[in-house]
């Protein structure tokens, strides 16, 4: 297992001792600056805006992101 394989194992199991919405709130605080915790919080928005069907440029203005960020949402849902 390479470096990157076990700081992810060790970051999953860090997120996962949350149980309930507090505690989460309170780890990833403490772990992302408010500016990356915004964008995670966007990408999720991403996902659940294409999920229901929502044209990509729309997504784009409603949320303030890039077409790019949508498009790189709209790939993910493509892949799985």
């Amino acid at each position: 297992m390479n470096t990157n394989n076990i700081y992810l194992q060790d970051l999953l199991e860090h997120l996962l001792t949350a149980k309930e919405p507090e505690s989460m709130n309170t780890i990833l605080q403490d772990l992302l600056t408010p500016s990356e915790l915004s964008e995670i919080s966007k990408r999720l928005q991403i996902i659940r805006l294409l999920k229901i069907g929502m044209p990509q440029r729309q997504i784009a203005e409603t949320l303030g992101v890039g077409i790019a960020t949508v498009t790189r949402g709209s790939r993910a849902l493509k892949d799985k």
